[in-house]
């Protein structure tokens, strides 16, 4: 087959089986090396159709008999999203994971030997195994496709080393492979490419720029405020309310953060979901369910939720907490306005964040290169909340290099709402401020004070608390406090300021004039049990005061609202939430929200006006065709009879 037929023929499936006329920037040139052998990094902005790059050419190659595509993807529930499309669009797709009953697996095995299947899923994990790689050798294979290659790189942000591995898959077949992105600087690039062994590679990357999306930071202190704000923007971006339109995320880098501030928002009387690894398989499910179907239009969750996540309307992503790198917060914000219309994206900063994240990478005993690679990527996203420069510009450049973009206009920095940084107590600008502890923590302060046989220096305190195992910690008796370790989720720089507030409330006092220590009002002190050594343990230089920083960001107005549509459009979601209940997809597996728009503006009064909706496609026409043209007929009689 000529390039111009194999070409023709991928236009051909992409009207057939998606629904669409034409190609998005990048996917032609993408799919047009893979269906010439040719290996290729494909770097896509979020919700750009990057899947589509390596579907339709398995499709294109399956019909021609050339085997099955592999591909390579990091979650299950990404997988599982991406099989279940397929299959409601009549593509031969199947998924070999850990959370399958050994029928299924044992039915995708067969299906993958006979060669029935166009595209098969796995896992870098499984993709590892001997069983597997023996498996491929004895199946025609067509392509390989990586996707979130950027896993592959030690200097991306969501490193998985059994993707370094997949190199090896070359060995065994001969099959062109094709990598796919959305986050990667030329640096992840390149290592990309060097680690999957890529030859004669097509480098496709296309603009980062999110035109319906506008930026803003604010440097908040307190946890309180910090969910005050939101409150705010969830108003302000009419999605709280029970005529509220459009959905919110509330990403927090730490579980309990994410319980507390979903607390908080269900006390404020908003409908709010959580979701973190931490919670049972069911309960995330339940949590990802109702917001998908519009039961909850917000939900508070860590980073283990969005990889995959194709919703349409979501108007706003707050980032609660500093995320680790300017790849992770682009990700993660590039999954607001993905119909296109405008939507908000709103990072708090702090240097506790960056603390926060310090901590996290600490527990997964990260290696001297990786923690120079974190303090990296950390000084990069904090150098990215602190400019005042267009965020546009900052985020395009951070990925591309280069500094050409135009400034966007509509971020705060463009708005010139970005407030200038208040002085510390000594008059210094202060860059950043120390979130602050709720009032639980602070009850687990004075009670750790009170149960105490005699003062502690504040730095010795704080140690404590977090969980610190320093020597000066044996004496007085901190590491036996039932409290010990209760505050391990706060910075060292946090809990001292709030020890700090408590003394300057009064609920804990100072004692001491050459090593001041902590200690509760009116408590008697017993010396008799306090050496000199003791003492001096206790030392605790004053670290000085904390100035309050403030980015008071007021962030831009929408020149336009989205379109959603009148009865129709309302009585075709219904249906296809009622659809996706009965088969137990997701909602945009039936079809996506631009699709019952289409249907609500056209009004297509038979089956091949239907098949000029775009995003519809053959296989959804013929399963649920009648039922959409029975529910415009309805419409227009109603519409008559009145």
């Amino acid at each position: 087959m000529t390039e111009s037929a194999a070409l023709g023929e991928a236009q051909k499936i992409l009207a057939e089986i998606f629904g669409y006329c034409d190609f998005r920037p990048g996917q032609e040139e993408a799919i047009e090396a893979a269906l010439a052998g040719r290996d290729a990094i494909v770097l896509l902005p979020t919700g750009s159709g990057k899947s589509v790059c390596y579907q339709v050419p398995a499709i294109a190659a399956a019909r021609a008999g050339r085997g099955t595509t592999i591909v390579i993807s990091p979650l299950i529930a990404l997988m599982q999203d991406q099989v279940g499309a397929l299959l409601g669009r009549g593509v031969r797709a199947a998924a070999l994971h850990s959370h399958q009953e050994d029928a299924e697996q044992s039915e995708a095995v067969a299906n993958f030997l006979r060669g029935e299947l166009d595209l098969l899923y796995v896992s870098p994990e499984r993709a590892a195994k001997a069983s597997f790689r023996r498996m491929m050798a004895r199946t025609p294979i067509a392509l390989l496709a990586v996707d979130e290659a950027h896993c592959v790189s030690q200097w991306g942000h969501d490193f998985r080393p059994d993707f370094m591995l997949l190199s090896e898959l070359r060995e065994i077949v001969d099959a062109p492979m094709i990598a796919l992105t959305a986050t990667a600087t030329s640096v992840v690039l390149q290592e990309i490419e060097n680690r999957l062994e890529l030859q004669d590679v097509l480098v496709v990357q296309e603009g980062f720029d999110r035109p319906n999306l506008s930026f803003a930071v604010r440097a908040v202190r307190k946890e309180s405020e910090r969910v005050g704000i939101a409150l705010e923007e969830l108003d302000r971006t009419h999605i709280r309310g029970r005529g509220g339109r459009g959905r919110a995320i509330i990403y927090c880098s730490t579980r309990k953060v994410t319980e507390r501030v979903a607390k908080s928002l269900r006390g404020s009387g908003i409908r709010v979901g959580h979701y973190h690894a931490g919670r049972t398989k069911l309960a995330r499910e339940r949590a990802q369910t109702a917001f998908e179907m519009g039961r909850t239009r917000v939900l508070v969750a860590t980073n283990a939720f969005g990889m995959g996540i194709d919703l349409p309307d979501v108007r706003l992503i707050v980032h609660f907490q500093t995320p680790g790198s300017v790849e992770a917060y682009y990700q993660e914000a590039g999954r607001a306005g993905r119909d296109g219309e405008p939507a908000h994206c709103l990072l708090f900063f702090g240097l506790a964040d960056l603390a926060t994240q310090r901590r996290l990478t600490e527990r997964s005993a990260v290696g001297a290169t990786q923690e120079q690679r974190r303090d990296d990527a950390l000084a990069e996203i904090e150098r990215y909340a602190t400019q005042e420069q267009c965020r546009h510009q900052a985020l395009v450049s951070h990925f591309t290099g280069r500094d050409d973009e135009p400034e966007c206009g509509r971020c705060d920095a463009c708005l010139g709402t970005v407030a200038e940084p208040e002085a510390d107590q000594n008059g210094r600008p202060s860059r950043a401020v120390v979130e602050s502890l709720p009032s639980e923590a602070l009850d687990k302060i004075v009670s750790a004070v009170g149960r105490l046989s005699r003062p502690v220096g504040r730095r010795n305190l704080a140690q404590a608390l977090r969980g610190g195992k320093a020597k000066t910690l044996k004496r007085g008796g901190l590491l036996t406090l039932p409290e010990y370790g209760e505050l391990s989720e706060y910075s060292e720089d946090a809990v001292i300021a709030a020890i700090d507030g408590l003394l300057g409330e009064g609920r804990l006092q100072r004692t001491g004039k050459k090593y001041p220590t902590v200690w509760i009002p009116g408590k008697p002190v017993r010396t008799t049990r306090v050496t000199r050594g003791s003492a001096k343990g206790s030392e605790d230089a004053d670290g000085g005061g904390w100035g309050s920083t403030s980015h008071s960001i007021s962030t831009s107005r929408r020149n336009s609202q989205p379109r959603y549509g009148g009865d129709i459009a309302k009585a075709l979601d219904n249906y296809r939430k009622r659809t996706a209940r009965k088969l137990g997809w997701k909602t945009y597996m039936v079809f996506q929200r631009r699709v019952l728009l289409a249907i609500d503006r056209d009004e297509p009064d038979s089956i091949e006006a239907l098949g000029r909706i775009p995003g519809l496609g053959p296989a959804k026409i013929e399963r649920f065709g009648e039922d959409l043209l029975g529910m415009v007929r309805e419409h227009r009689r109603r519409r008559a009879d009145d």
